[in-house]
């Protein structure tokens, strides 16, 4: 026997919502506009839900929700909604594609470019917005899901996109590139820290607060002389001061057991001397003491700028619509994948100097302590390049 509801569903019901109406007849679907109408007087006939047709026909994770189509939009519009073009769109999707489009138990999977778009569009504008999940077709909720998402598979790919060159011919190229800024020979990358504000930890946990009493994380960050980053470490609580954060990163050991030969990252005053991190002279008095400290600031100089086009381009970094609403782990996932995406944009031809800074930009919140080294052979190295370079 062919029931009502079969009836109803052997027509294409997908483009029609099914109301189900509270009275004596309760459970039975009818198609809204239908000529029967309800069974009952239309005094009676009280709409309570309106329920989803696929969600009926299909049971759950069988498709795909796709309302919103790259081609139907404007190259201008994808820039000045989520903050990148098409190419660099289009390249994501085929990057993230096959992990985002993993089996779902939800009731229909949201399509990868609908999934990164949505993540782009937070990235960059640091909010959930009501009319952006509405162009998509998804709600706040489906956005916050795809932004996890899209973190997750942007840092399971961070060592591909953030590392240092290892062959040689592409080390002598970064030095050079150094050396051509203001004559600082054997530079490897310049580092730095600055702090990202966050929520509180749900936990009375003390660790994240910074010197100025908000909480934070610090990230540790090394750049080349076009602004790509090296290494990125984002999770550091923001109570640790930046010697500290470097005394215990991953960069230190990396430097100390295969990175410094015949080359040294740069660091600001924060840090101690090391034989592979040159600071600046506490009170330079000769001629090349100056003129080494106004190279080393000059170089150093590529980090600040790269720190404050991160935060440009990705607004929920900068504070200005508030602090990052997640966990100290969450909120360190989503600066390491605004990190990736960074120097992706720079893959493809995206000038990491060409967006104007915005906002506020939260650097180190050290007081520019002046670290004394105790190290005699970071000293004596330094002292042999003023001589050699400086003198």
């Amino acid at each position: 026997m062919v029931t009502e509801y079969d009836e109803l569903t052997s027509n294409n019901c997908s483009e029609y919502p099914l109301l189900l109406y509270a009275g004596e007849a309760s459970g039975k679907a009818l198609s809204e506009g239908s000529p029967r109408g309800p069974p009952w007087p239309s005094a009676m006939a009280v709409p309570i839900a309106v329920l989803d047709c696929d969600l009926l026909l299909y049971g759950r994770g069988h498709r795909t929700l796709d309302r919103f189509k790259l081609e139907d939009v404007t190259d201008e519009y994808l820039v000045s909604t989520y903050g990148f073009p098409r190419q660099f769109i289009c390249y994501l999707v085929d990057l993230l594609g096959a992990t985002l489009s993993r089996p779902t138990q939800r009731s229909r999977a949201i399509s990868p470019e609908t999934q990164i778009l949505a993540a782009l569009g937070f990235y960059t504008s640091g909010s959930f917005q009501t009319r952006m999940g509405d162009a998509m077709g998804i709600s706040q909720a489906s956005m916050s899901r795809c932004v996890a998402n899209v973190t997750e598979a942007l840092v399971e790919r961070a060592s591909q996109f953030i590392h240092f060159p290892k062959d040689e011919a592409t080390v002598q190229t970064l030095k050079d590139d150094f050396y051509a800024l203001a004559g600082m020979p054997g530079v490897l990358g310049v580092v730095d820290c600055t702090h990202v504000a966050i929520k509180a930890p749900n936990a009375e946990d003390l660790s994240y607060v910074n010197r100025k009493g908000l909480h934070s994380l610090n990230c540790l960050m090394v750049c080349d002389s076009r602004g790509v980053l090296l290494s990125a470490e984002t999770h550091w609580p923001g109570s640790l001061p930046d010697c500290t954060v470097l005394e215990q990163a991953a960069l230190t050991s990396q430097f100390e057991t295969e990175l410094h030969k015949d080359g040294w990252l740069l660091g600001d005053s924060s840090f101690l001397l090391r034989t592979w991190l040159l600071t600046p002279l506490h009170i330079p008095e000769t001629p090349a003491e100056y003129r080494y400290n106004m190279a080393h600031s000059a170089t150093h100089n590529v980090i600040e700028r790269t720190f404050r086009t991160i935060r440009s381009r990705f607004r929920c970094l900068d504070g200005s619509k508030g602090t990052l609403q997640y966990s100290p782990e969450k909120s360190s996932h989503i600066i390491l994948a605004c990190c990736v995406l960074h120097n992706i944009s720079l893959q493809h031809g995206l000038d990491v100097w060409s967006a104007p800074a915005t906002g506020h930009m939260e650097q180190s919140e050290e007081e520019y302590e002046q670290m004394e080294s105790v190290d005699s052979e970071a000293c004596r190295v330094r002292q042999e390049l003023l001589l050699t370079h400086f003198s």
